[in-house]
């Protein structure tokens, strides 16, 4: 990995500096958002050349690491789902009423298509305003949740 450092300017903008030069507005992108999210990030200019690659997150000195957790965290919404509280019918469409990681959240399911299988145990649901809600793992979620999510599955 080259060496540079990130900064942020007066605008709130990204700042990626290197022994190559300075650019100003610099994206993180996770090449894996949900299989492996702490690995594989690319840093990448304003017209999406990559400037460098982050093999791991946390090789990172602490105040790197923390400026791109910000904004990773500001780029990316995906609410993790913790428990399904209830659901309004078992047709489409119906209302949920989440605990997520980011606090309480109500949304419409339109379709049963609109719930997919990432992986095995891993679910990413869209609501009908096109936010996605991911379960990590449904195995991980207490037993009336299963159930509820059992019906549309």
């Amino acid at each position: 990995m080259n060496k540079f450092e990130l900064s942020r300017n007066a605008f709130g903008k990204l700042v990626f500096t290197s022994p190559e030069g300075v650019h100003e507005g610099v994206v993180p992108v996770r090449a894996f958002p949900i299989a492996a999210p702490e690995t594989g990030i690319a840093l990448v200019d304003g017209d999406g050349h990559e400037l460098a690659w982050i093999d791991r997150l946390d090789a990172l000195p602490a105040p790197a690491r923390a400026l791109l957790e910000e904004e990773l965290k500001n780029r990316e919404f995906l609410p993790v789902i913790n428990c399904i509280r209830h659901v309004s019918t078992f047709a489409v469409p119906s209302t949920w009423e989440v605990d997520t990681d980011r606090g309480q959240a109500s949304f419409v399911l339109k379709g049963e298509e609109d719930i997919r299988r990432i992986a095995h145990d891993t679910l990413l649901i869209a609501d009908s305003h096109g936010v996605q809600f991911l379960i990590r793992d449904v195995q991980a979620l207490d037993k009336a949740s299963r159930k509820l999510l059992d019906r549309f599955l």
